[in-house]
């Protein structure tokens, strides 16, 4: 029988102690004399990380094998946090309790970057030495995978390796490289030394930074002959027959997302220039519709979660999504599954999918148009007009909704103060549309809109990666201008307006394009009490500020500067398939205004078509 890690004594005195002790239904047990075992982390609470699709894909395919015993763990809430130093207990996993320390690898998920002081934590409280190379061969691997770690040198010291790519592909040789050196005895450097060879894989103590006068990079170079230069992202061309998990993990407490997840593709076509997903995740690969079904059936029966989301980048692009949405109406009605429809664009939806899914449980719905005016709309290259927003809102309205989320950034390359109240604009607009085009009798209320900014943070290998941020006060004028223009609309009891946090915008803006110095600030910002600065709660500015100035490092030259065409980038050693070239030519695209057509409408060479298949490959022989 499993011996918790925490005694009743400490679980009675914190915050939602089912955080903690894991056996919840589908989790995975198995004898601790696997040849390998992997603790899989992501550096948030329970609620948040248990709501992340790829963990439970690596959970679910790692321990398919009969050789490898994975596990989770999540950051502990401060409460505990506090416990665990004060009583000196080891951070454990949730599935045998057993210390992180003792594991062979610990696999930490870098989703978002306001998570990087909780990876410092998981180290600490495993008593895993923060800087890599003080590591022993007693210590696991610490590996990291996910959208940040398309630029990891920020956080590279903390790290032996980081997987560029998705998780299907070279994770088996991975594991296998692994056991065949622990079975021969080969040394900890040894294993990175040849790691380092898969593709995919990037071991950052393999590689030397050096530096210009001005602060910019002048080479990044390895530190062996034989160790590649570049690190090739690694892509999963079969998304329809690749692992996925139809048991997953069901939680004892509410978490963020308490459904089922049904990933009907992946990648994008439309090409936003600020969107790092829709470049890193080239070519837009579907699934095809009779595995979705089996999946979905699958997943909801071992589960008996009563709500199924079909993730993806851009719902209204899959092909099939009338297909699958039918399937699960018809097949589920009587069970009263409700299903959830993200990611959705107002010109590719589709009422007669709306009214079948309004039919089960009315919801609002989101969309995200991203600018006001459409000037904005084309340096962004979203592809929408003024006319096909409202046109599809109508079709909402008259679809049986009166409840509308508009999601937009602020902040933006080349935007002006005109464009920012043309956001409250097109909000009035919609609002309009409502109480004109359905009559009162056939209103289920008065129309309610949300709008949200958040502020544009440059991201890499996207057309914007070359441009500047914004100050606080700068960010805090924009969301004052959108909010004192709502506040003149005629409809403004019907719109309701939020922001998001400036200065933390600037901080995700300077590890999202950092280099390795920053990692001395993320440290000392750590020992002087960062945590949780995803949370407001838990959010200190005054904290960083101090943390950079005690690093020697100037913020703004991470933020408030463009970058030359040619400046050498952190992150320039990963290949994603999209070319430098590509980017540059887009982010020229957008000085001139000009919309660059999604992948299905033409082809606009970005490079990814190297994978061969997926969109680049349709209507080919």
């Amino acid at each position: 029988m499993r011996k918790l890690a925490l005694n009743d004594e400490i679980l009675l005195s914190i915050e939602k102690p089912a955080r903690y002790i894991g056996g919840e239904v589908n989790a995975i047990m198995k004898s601790r004399d696997v040849a390998i075992r992997f603790a899989m982390c992501f550096p948030d609470v329970y609620e948040i990380g248990m709501s992340h699709l790829g963990i439970q894909i690596l959970y679910d395919m790692f321990n398919r094998r009969d050789d490898v015993w994975c596990e989770r763990i999540y950051s502990p809430w401060v409460d505990l946090d506090k416990v665990l130093r004060e009583k000196h207990i080891p951070l454990f996993a949730l599935e045998s309790q057993d210390p992180i320390k003792d594991f062979d690898f610990l696999g930490i998920t870098l989703q978002y970057e306001m998570c990087y002081t909780n990876i410092l934590q998981i180290l600490d409280l495993s008593g895993i030495p923060l800087d890599a190379s003080e590591r022993g061969e007693d210590c696991p691997i610490v590996i990291g995978g996910g959208p940040c770690a398309y630029n990891p040198e920020p956080i590279a010291e903390f790290f032996d390796l980081f997987y560029i790519g998705e998780g299907e592909t070279v994770y088996d040789p991975l594991l296998d490289l692994y056991k065949e050196c622990k079975q021969s005895g080969a040394s900890r450097q040894e294993f990175l030394r040849r790691a380092a060879h898969i593709p995919g894989i990037y071991v950052p103590s393999l590689y030397t930074v050096t530096y210009k006068e001005d602060g910019t990079i002048a080479s990044f170079t390895p530190i062996e002959e034989e160790i590649p230069e570049t690190v090739e992202k690694q892509v999963q061309m079969d998304v329809t027959n690749a692992p996925y998990p139809e048991a997953p993990v069901v939680p004892y407490i509410k978490v963020t997302q308490d459904r089922v997840v049904l990933e009907i593709q992946r990648g994008c076509i439309r090409g936003c220039r600020f969107c790092q997903a829709g470049m890193l995740y080239r070519p837009t690969r579907e699934k095809s519709l009779e595995i979705l079904k089996q999946h979905a059936y699958r997943m909801l029966k071992n589960t008996g979660h009563e709500e199924i989301s079909l993730s993806s980048l851009s719902s209204s692009d899959y092909s099939e999504l009338a297909g699958i949405v039918n399937f699960l109406i018809d097949e589920f009605q009587d069970q009263n599954i409700n299903v959830c429809l993200p990611s959705l664009r107002i010109d590719a939806f589709s009422l007669d999918v709306m009214s079948k899914v309004q039919d089960v449980k009315k919801s609002s719905l989101t969309f995200a148009p991203e600018a006001g005016s459409q000037r904005m709309r084309n340096v962004i290259n979203k592809g929408l007009t003024e006319e096909i927003i409202l046109d599809g809102a109508n079709q909402a309205f008259h679809g049986g909704w009166n409840k509308v989320k508009l999601y937009f950034m602020l902040g933006l390359p080349l935007e002006e103060e005109e464009d920012r109240k043309a956001i409250a604009h097109l909000a009035e607009k919609i609002a309009e549309n409502y109480y004109d085009e359905i009559p009162k009798e056939q209103r289920v209320g008065k129309c309610q809109i949300t709008v949200s900014t958040s502020f544009f943070v440059p991201k890499p290998f996207t057309p914007f990666q070359w441009a500047r941020m914004y100050t606080p006060g700068d960010y805090l004028g924009f969301a004052k201008t959108v909010n004192h223009e709502i506040k003149d609309m005629k409809n403004q009891k019907s719109i309701r307006y939020n922001w998001h946090q400036a200065d933390e915008t600037l901080l995700e803006g300077i590890f999202a394009r950092g280099d390795r110095k920053v990692a001395k600030a993320i440290r000392i910002a750590y020992e002087n009490g960062a945590l949780f600065d995803a949370w407001t709660e838990y959010w200190n500015y005054d904290r960083w500020v101090q943390a950079f100035a005690d690093a020697g490092l100037d913020m703004d030259f991470y933020t408030l500067r463009e970058r030359d065409e040619d400046e050498i980038f952190p992150w320039d050693f990963i290949r994603i398939g999209v070319t430098k070239k590509f980017l540059w030519k887009e982010w020229e695209r957008a000085h001139a205004r000009e919309v660059t057509p999604n992948c299905r409408q033409k082809c606009s060479g970005c490079g990814a078509a190297k994978y061969g298949g997926g969109v680049c490959m349709e209507g080919r022989e």
